[in-house]
Parts: structure tokens; C-alpha cells; sequence
């Protein structure tokens, strides 16, 4: 029940930002549109949602306004769900939210050995429960000692996906665009390519997750010229420039 001046109590405020903040990362809707939508202040909703403060229930009638949904501000507290939501590090999306992106990928990119080949292998899109965030497995690699797997940030302010793997401190990271309307992934991989006797190198390169449900019947591995596979994968790559999913800047 609300308490005094209007404020809902610790419990009812914990579920409420629960909900905002499902909300917020399912539409991929940035903390300061709901605000300005809902004609309250960012600071307001930033301390509310971080439980530095409670809702009031004029905050919580103006959200339920802006959202157009029922934030139980004619109810009394409620028992806390499980939230399912990835830390704030990683966008603060919610499962429900992100389901769109979860199944396999055929994952195709330049080879670092032949100029002339692609290098395909297949990655897993998966929520980790015990996370409480998504992550992926990269699969049927030909290098498999150098398998990759980490963390998915959706994030509401760029709407770009990261794919993230830290290993003690060593990062690879994956930027890619919002999915086509066939669920295709376009952006870039700034990685660490291995040399002669251990020695590392800074690379990026142009990098595609193609759904397997639309993927070119392509066997994980190097494709070369002559590979049926090849002329659509290197097609799927070539659009990341030509239809500006990233940029490769030259040196004036």
C-alpha cells in the first residue's frame, strides 16, 4: 500500500522497476525517452530504479501512461518475481526480450591465412540461466583451440549487439547491427590474429551471423572460389561495406 505522501513501499518498488526496466530493454527504449514520455524528470526514474528511492503513485500512474501498461499502481505490494534480466553492464534486457535472438548462426569472415578464402563455422545464441544474461558458443571451428564464447549485450542507447569474451583480462569483441528482416547480423570482429612463435596481432574484418534456417549450405571450414557455398558468403560479407554496416576508414 502506498505510505506516506503517496510512497509505494520498499517491496512494491523493487517489483515496479522490475518491470520498467523489462519494458525498457523488450522495446529497446532508452530511460530518457520514457522520462520525457511520461513528464517526469531522469532523475526521478534513474534513483527510483536504482531503489535509492521509492515510486510514488503519481509516478507510477504517469509511467503506466507512457507505457501503456499496468504497473499495479492500484494494488497493494506484491511478492518480487524472478526478473530474468542480464545485469545493467549488458543492456538490462530482459529474457523475454531477447528471445529473438537466441539459435545457431552460421558465422562467416575472412580468413586470416588465404586473402582468398572465407572462414565459416557455426555459434550458438543461448540465455544462461544461471548467468541470468545470453552467451554464445562459437562451434565446428576448424582452429577449434581457438573456439571462442562469452557474453551478449543488447544495450537500449546504441541498439548494436556485442558479443564479448574476456579471458583474464584478454578481450575479442563482435559489433553488430540489428538483425534484416531475415534475422541476418552485420558488423565487424576486432580480434587478436596469432603469428609465427606465439606473436599477436591487433585485426578487424568484416564479420556475418546468418540464421541456419537461411544460411547457404555451406560445411564449417575454409570455403574457397570453387565452393558452392562461396559466392553467397563472400556476398553476405561484401554487404557489410557496400550497405554501410560498418566502415573501414583509410588512412588520409
Amino acid at each position: 500500500m502506498p505510505t506516506t505522501e503517496g510512497e509505494l513501499s520498499h517491496e512494491h518498488s523493487q517489483t515496479i522497476a522490475a518491470m520498467v526496466r523489462g519494458e525498457l530493454a523488450r522495446r529497446r527504449m532508452s530511460r530518457q525517452a520514457l522520462a520525457d514520455k511520461a513528464r517526469i524528470s531522469i532523475s526521478t526514474l534513474e534513483k527510483a530504479l536504482a531503489g535509492r528511492r521509492p515510486f510514488t503513485l503519481a509516478t507510477t500512474i504517469r509511467l503506466e501512461e507512457a507505457l501503456g501498461r499496468s504497473l499495479g499502481s492500484n494494488a497493494g505490494p506484491v511478492a518480487p518475481q524472478p526478473a530474468a534480466l542480464a545485469p545493467e553492464a549488458l543492456g538490462a534486457y530482459s529474457r523475454t526480450a531477447a528471445a529473438w535472438l537466441t539459435g545457431e548462426y552460421l558465422t562467416v569472415r575472412p580468413s586470416f591465412e588465404d586473402p582468398q578464402a572465407i572462414f565459416a563455422y557455426h555459434m550458438d545464441i543461448v540465455w544462461d540461466e544461471a548467468a541470468s544474461h545470453l552467451v554464445f558458443r562459437e562451434k565446428s571451428r576448424l582452429d577449434a583451440a581457438f573456439t571462442q564464447k562469452g557474453s551478449v549485450s543488447l544495450p537500449n542507447q546504441s541498439g548494436q549487439i556485442y558479443l564479448i569474451t574476456n579471458e583474464s583480462g584478454q578481450f575479442r569483441l563482435a559489433i553488430l547491427n540489428r538483425p534484416t528482416i531475415e534475422g541476418e547480423l552485420y558488423g565487424l570482429l576486432t580480434t587478436l590474429q596469432a603469428g609465427l612463435g606465439g606473436h599477436l596481432t591487433p585485426a578487424s574484418l568484416p564479420l556475418a551471423l546468418i540464421p541456419m534456417r537461411h544460411a547457404p549450405a555451406a560445411a564449417p571450414g575454409r570455403l574457397h572460389p570453387d565452393d558452392a557455398a562461396y559466392a553467397a558468403c563472400r556476398d553476405r560479407l561484401e554487404r557489410i561495406s557496400r550497405q554501410g554496416y560498418a566502415r573501414f576508414l583509410p588512412v588520409a
